[in-house]
């Protein structure tokens, strides 16, 4: 049960990152795209659930496709998307969708997914939706604030998953602590050979050395 005056301060929030980014949420032109993330008191690393690409629906696509001038980069954002977002807040398992990217992969005589053309991914996008459909009888939500709402409650509801109990268990992290969640403007660290995604800590989280910790990878996005 969420706090009565909850969704009135995320529409604030929401539109002050508007006002910063100078994007809309929803808007089929000028698009902003958020992540949707845990944000617990001590770092749980992949414990939690996370969505990215928030906002992405047919007309956002075309829009980040034309805005980027990379029809590929913004139909991989979307098959993303449409992936993370059915395992996460719709229960569907991966393996459905993985699936299908084999076999798109087959077809295009390729083995890697960057190897896919921006009609191999457009496909996919249809493809992975008709999967929600078969598995659960209801369309993709195309609306982005049901989007969020529905990223909101699943990244909430993480906290209570197994891994993340069983990790809390093994680290004596309080469970009565729970988790905020934050929603942030999307930066991309798929659009191309000079982009990443990482994450860096000034701590060993290990063993707590005073020793500058990080990884990263090219050209991927990281949950």
């Amino acid at each position: 049960q969420y706090p009565a005056d909850l969704k009135e301060q995320v529409t604030k929030a929401l539109a002050l990152v508007e006002t910063r980014t100078g994007r809309k949420f929803g808007d089929a032109t000028n698009p902003l795209l958020v992540s949707v993330r845990s944000g617990a008191r001590a770092s749980m690393p992949g414990m939690m659930d996370t969505v990215l690409n928030l906002g992405l629906n047919d007309a956002t696509a075309e829009a980040l496709a034309k805005q980027s001038g990379d029809r590929r980069f913004a139909f991989d954002s979307y098959r993303r998307f449409v992936q993370m977002y059915s395992d996460v807040v719709l229960g569907i398992e991966l393996h459905n969708f993985e699936k299908l990217l084999e076999r798109s992969k087959k077809k295009r005589g390729v083995t890697q997914d960057h190897e896919l053309q921006p009609k191999d991914l457009e496909q996919l996008v249809k493809d992975y939706k008709a999967c929600v459909y078969l598995q659960l009888g209801e369309e993709f939500p195309e609306d982005p604030q049901q989007q969020l709402w529905g990223a909101v409650g699943a990244v909430f509801g993480s906290w209570m998953n197994q891994r993340a109990k069983t990790y809390r268990k093994l680290h004596d992290i309080p469970e009565e602590w729970g988790t905020a969640v934050n929603v942030q403007a999307m930066v991309f660290g798929n659009m191309g050979s000079d982009c990443a995604t990482g994450v860096a800590f000034t701590r060993n989280p290990s063993n707590g050395a005073k020793d500058s910790y990080g990884e990263f990878l090219v050209n991927a996005q990281g949950e």
